[in-house]
C-alpha cells in the first residue's frame, strides 16, 4: 500500500518506540505528528501514566492525546479508546518497548502494539555507535517476534559517513526510513516528572513547526507504517461513570495533570464540567462535587496561600460538597506545604497533612486502590470489590498526615503497601492517580 493511501485510511495506526529512554522518541513522535498535520488529520496517543507529554500531542496536532495504558486498561477499553476517533493514530510508547512492570511487563508499549496491532517505528539513538545499531535492532525483533518493528530512524547522527558505517552492517532489518542529525535546538527543557508543560514555552508552536520542518528533511514520511488498528471483538466498553452532574475542575499552570479520556468520558454520560483557576484566585464553582488534579503546587505555593479567595471558597464548598484532591491536588488540601527552599506555606487546612520538597523523594510505580470508605464519596462507590488501577509519581515527603485512610494500596505485583490518602468529612485524596474506572 503507498504511503499517500495509508494515511488517507482512518483507524489506521502505527507505534513510535525505542530501546529506551533518551533516545529522542517523544521529540521525533513530535516531529512527525505536527508534520503529518500539514498534511491532514492525525491524533496522538502516550502509553503509560504520563500528562506531559500529551500537552504536546494535542499542541502538535490540534486534536485530544490519548493514554493508552497495558497495565490499568483491559484489551478491549484499550481498543475502544483507540477507535474513538477514527484519524490516524500515532502512539508514542513510554521507556523502552519492552519495559513494564512485573509481572509480564503488563504496562509495556509492546503489549499496547500487539494489543492494537501497531507496526513499530523504531527511535535508536546512533550517537554514541554505528555498526551496533543493526545488533540493537536484530535483538529488538529477536526478543519478541509477535512485535513487528517495521522501519527505523536513527537519530543524532553525526555525518554521512557516520549513516554509511551503520547500513553496513544492516542485512535483513527492517528499512532505514530516516536519519536524524544532531541539534540543540531540537531540545526541550524538562522538569522532574519529564518535560516543562506546553503552555510554559512561549514560543510552542515556531518549535513544533521547527521539528516538522526537520521531519520533512531527514525523515521518509511516505514510508511510514500505517496499519489497520485493531477492533475490539465485543461490545464497546462502559464509559466512565461521572461522580456528580454538575463537576468543578482545577484547571491551571499547577493544577494540569487530569487524564482526557476521563472528563471525555465523564462529558459523554451527560455530566456538566467546569474548569476553575486556584492560582488565579477564582472562587470554586457550584457544583455536585470538585476535583483538584495533580501539578506543580510547590512552583506556586506562595502565591496559593495568598489566594485566600479561592481557599475561602473551597471551605465553604467542602461544607456541602465532595472534594477529591490527587497529589498536588491532596497537597493543596492540606495543612502546610513546604518548598524547595525550606518555606512553609500554609494551604487549605481541609486535611491533617504536612508535605515537603525540601527533601527530594521518588515515589514511583503502580497501585490497586481499595476505598476504605466508598460510600463517603460519589467517585468510588461501587468499587469495594474492583481495584481502582492508579500510578504515584512524586517528589513530595509526607511530614504528617492524620486522620482515616482513604486506600488499602497495592503494588503492581499485588503486595500490599502502607495504606494512602487521607479522607476527613466530604474531603478525601492522596498522592496516586486514578488511571481508569472501568477495569
Amino acid at each position: 500500500m503507498s504511503a499517500t493511501s495509508s494515511f488517507a485510511r482512518n483507524n489506521t495506526g502505527f507505534m513510535v518506540a525505542a530501546p529506551s529512554s533518551g533516545a529522542g522518541k517523544t521529540t521525533l513522535t513530535l516531529a512527525i505528528l505536527r508534520a503529518l498535520a500539514r498534511k491532514g488529520p492525525v491524533r496522538g496517543a502516550k502509553c503509560g501514566p504520563d500528562y506531559i507529554d500529551p500537552q504536546f500531542h494535542s499542541a502538535a496536532t490540534g486534536r485530544a492525546c490519548l493514554n493508552l495504558d497495558g497495565w490499568a486498561m483491559a484489551n478491549t477499553c484499550l481498543m475502544v479508546r483507540a477507535q474513538s476517533d477514527p484519524a490516524p493514530l500515532i502512539v508514542e510508547g513510554a521507556m523502552g518497548l519492552f519495559d513494564g512492570e512485573l509481572p509480564h511487563a503488563k504496562g509495556s508499549a509492546a503489549r499496547v502494539a500487539k494489543t492494537l496491532g501497531l507496526p513499530v517505528v523504531l527511535i535508536v539513538d546512533a550517537a554514541k555507535t554505528a555498526q551496533s545499531v543493526a545488533a540493537v535492532v536484530r535483538g529488538m525483533m529477536l526478543h519478541d517476534p509477535d512485535v513487528k518493528i517495521a522501519a527505523v530512524i536513527l537519530n543524532r547522527v553525526g555525518s554521512y559517513k557516520h549513516r554509511r558505517m551503520i547500513e553496513s552492517a544492516w542485512a535483513d532489518l527492517p528499512p532505514i526510513i530516516g536519519a536524524v542529525p544532531r541539534s540543540g535546538q531540537l531540545s526541550h527543557p524538562s522538569r522532574h516528572l519529564g518535560l516543562v508543560q506546553a503552555d510554559e514555552r512561549a514560543d510552542l508552536i515556531e518549535w513544533l513547526d521547527a521539528l516538522a520542518d526537520t521531519a520533512e528533511a531527514h525523515i521518509d514520511l511516505s514510508a511510514l507504517p500505517f496499519a489497520a488498528l485493531g477492533k475490539a471483538p465485543h461490545a464497546a466498553a462502559k464509559t466512565i461513570r461521572p461522580p456528580a452532574q454538575r463537576i468543578a475542575i482545577a484547571q491551571d499552570e499547577a493544577f494540569r495533570f487530569s487524564y482526557p479520556h476521563m472528563l471525555q468520558e465523564w462529558r459523554a454520560a451527560g455530566a456538566q464540567i467546569t474548569p476553575f483557576s486556584p492560582l488565579r484566585n477564582d472562587v470554586v464553582p457550584e457544583a455536585n462535587f470538585v476535583f483538584i488534579p495533580g501539578g506543580y503546587p510547590e512552583l506556586y505555593a506562595g502565591k496559593l496561600a495568598a489566594n485566600s479567595t479561592f481557599i475561602n471558597s473551597l471551605k465553604s464548598a467542602s461544607q456541602t460538597t465532595d472534594i477529591y484532591g490527587e497529589c498536588g491536588g491532596y497537597m493543596l488540601l492540606g495543612s502546610a506545604l513546604i518548598d524547595a527552599d525550606g518555606t512553609r506555606h500554609k494551604m487549605a487546612g481541609l486535611l491533617d497533612l504536612e508535605t515537603s520538597f525540601q527533601h527530594r523523594k521518588l515515589h514511583l510505580g503502580y497501585r490497586s486502590l481499595t476505598p476504605l470508605a466508598p460510600q463517603t464519596t460519589s467517585l468510588f462507590a461501587g468499587h469495594t470489590t474492583a481495584p481502582l488501577p492508579a500510578h504515584e509519581f512524586h517528589y513530595a515527603t509526607t511530614l504528617r498526615a492524620n486522620g482515616a485512610p482513604l486506600f488499602a494500596a497495592k503494588d503492581s505485583e499485588g503486595t500490599s503497601l502502607s495504606h494512602m490518602g487521607l479522607i476527613e468529612g466530604r474531603v478525601c485524596g492522596s498522592f496516586a492517580h486514578i488511571i481508569d474506572f472501568n477495569t
